[in-house]
């Protein structure tokens, strides 16, 4: 099922226009964002308001139809963020450009969307001395 423009519109406001897995603002990112299946369609993920995130194409191209990623903390499966039934604040902080997991499943999130890539790390950099990252 396609995404609508309306559920679009939703999903882009819902997520106040930037990524719900690294935070970048829209506005500042080179790369277009999508409409991202948090439970992929491969895996049955419906196209609905509650399974739908905003993400940036460097978020939704590393996360694919990964539902887990493996914690390097534990050595264990840990499952992906999931933006519409947790709270980020629970799984992540920042340390300058770097995003830091502060549970199994924020580590293993970080990991696999490759989110603290150096290309990603100079762009927060940036952001953090013009004053505009990250998001309050």
């Amino acid at each position: 099922m396609a995404v609508t423009q309306r559920l679009r519109r939703h999903v882009i406001e819902r997520a106040d226009n930037r990524c719900e897995y690294c935070q970048m603002p829209a506005e500042y990112d080179v790369a277009h964002f999508e409409v991202d299946h948090v439970r992929p369609q491969v895996h049955d993920g419906q196209t609905v308001s509650e399974n739908l995130a905003w993400a940036c194409f460097r978020c939704n191209n590393g996360k694919g139809p990964n539902l887990a990623g493996i914690d390097a903390h534990t050595d264990q499966l840990a499952p992906l963020f999931h933006p519409r039934r947790e709270d980020w604040d629970e799984h992540f902080e920042w340390a300058g450009p770097h995003l830091l997991g502060k549970s199994p499943t924020g580590r293993a999130t970080i990991a696999v969307l490759k989110i603290n890539a150096p290309s990603r790390i100079t762009l927060r950099q940036q952001l953090i001395e013009e004053g505009v990252f990250p998001p309050a």
